[in-house]
């Protein structure tokens, strides 16, 4: 049997290059993740949270799949339709 999504990651992160990388990357997959599970949360389509938001679907879709890089405006404005309020923190750094 093959090794899952996560233990595979796990051998990766042990790289410190990509460690490096996966950090970068990781306040926007934070960003999705919240996004996905908001909207699952709420049963929602992204054609939905588009006719509620005035955002294109096209938008929410390059959002979600990490292809764009949304305005906190944007965000708020995200959250919003999807009945939730946007909510930021600066936690410290962990080496």
């Amino acid at each position: 049997m093959g090794k899952n999504f996560r233990e595979t990651l796990n051998e990766q992160l042990e790289n410190p290059e990509f460690k490096k990388e996966w950090d970068a990357l990781e306040p926007e997959y934070q960003i999705i993740k919240a996004m996905l599970d908001a909207r699952n949360q709420k049963a929602m389509t992204q054609k939905q949270l588009s006719e509620i938001t005035g955002i294109p679907q096209a938008d929410i879709s390059r959002i979600e799949n990490g292809n764009a890089n949304p305005s906190l405006k944007t965000l708020q404005r995200l959250a919003e339709g999807m009945g939730m309020k946007l909510k930021l923190e600066f936690v410290p750094a962990t080496n």
